[in-house]
């Protein structure tokens, strides 16, 4: 009869979890204390729900799909900005581990890479300095994406970011104006997004995009101003974006890059053009990419016509 028992007892055993989980669960529950709640777990583990001043549930697929990634001396860290994070979002509209209630509502905004710190983010460099950021909301309200947001989802980061581009580029038709930079013409793109930056890959919708791109300067998130590169000229203005972008930046509170960059072959390259001053004097020493190079190489060899798009 007692081994009979033993038997059954085997047989209606919940299977062990994994260590990795239930160390986690234990973090959990400790950061949930310190923050004045306590917690219940689903026995799948699945969902931890929090009680005290307020009660929910919390999703936890993404978060244990985020540690799996982390190293362990991390888990401190990442699981006391996800709970504090689910507690300052407790009162969102949305449920943003739930894809089917967000995804109209993701957009991307452009990010200083020096901006975002450690921030817990889900992006793309578009270059070394700028940072293409998930984002869900609506409009000034947005707010980035946290990978174990993302981490719910049955979708990559890399896909999300494809939707987020294509519904921000849907939101609105970007205005144009011509503006002339001392001598250089060049089209200023705006509008009430702050993804302007989204309309790049639509630039054909503004304007004919040369075979070898077009400049960009990016002052703010909801503008860019660019000139084609057709012909020698692009030197004179490289050097008047890079003055426009620093003034802009410089008088607007929400501005963005002071930089130049090179729209090409669906790809953002920065072309670095400091200010350096010397002997009481400011000068630009422009510092191009080496592709970039070459084009204007070929640009200063081409024969000179009437035609600068020939």
């Amino acid at each position: 009869m007692r081994l009979f028992r033993r038997h059954r007892d085997r047989q209606t055993r919940r299977p062990a979890r994994p260590v990795e989980d239930v160390d986690l669960d234990s973090l959990l529950a400790l950061v949930a204390d310190t923050l004045g709640y306590s917690s219940a777990f689903a026995a799948d583990g699945s969902t931890l729900t929090l009680s005290g001043p307020r009660r929910f549930a919390v999703r936890l697929a993404g978060l244990r799909a985020e540690a799996r990634r982390r190293s362990r001396e991390d888990w401190p860290m990442l699981v006391s900005e996800h709970l504090s994070h689910v507690l300052a979002t407790a009162d969102e509209p949305f449920d943003a581990c739930d894809l089917s209630q967000v995804r109209p509502l993701l957009r991307t905004r452009l990010q200083l890479d020096d901006d975002l710190g450690a921030a817990g983010v889900v992006g793309r460099h578009l270059t070394a300095d700028l940072v293409e950021v998930l984002t869900v909301g609506h409009g000034a309200d947005a707010r980035p994406v946290r990978p174990e947001e993302v981490g719910c989802w049955p979708v990559t980061a890399a896909q999300a970011l494809e939707e987020a581009v294509g519904n921000a580029g849907d939101d609105e038709r970007l205005s144009v104006a011509e503006v002339d930079l001392g001598g250089v013409a060049v089209l200023r793109l705006s509008g009430a997004t702050q993804s302007a930056a989204a309309h790049l890959r639509r630039l054909g919708d503004y304007l004919r995009v040369p075979a070898n791109g077009v400049l960009v300067a990016l002052p703010s998130r909801a503008t860019m101003i660019v000139h084609p590169v057709e012909g020698i000229e692009v030197v004179r203005a490289i050097e008047r974006l890079r003055l426009f972008a620093q003034r802009e930046c410089d008088l607007r509170a929400d501005a963005l890059s002071p930089q130049v960059y090179w729209w090409h072959d669906g790809r953002l390259t920065l072309i670095r053009a400091d200010l350096v001053s010397h002997d009481g004097q400011t000068r630009l020493v422009v510092a191009p990419p080496q592709e970039f190079a070459r084009v204007l190489a070929a640009l200063a060899a081409r024969p000179e016509t009437g035609d600068p798009g020939s």
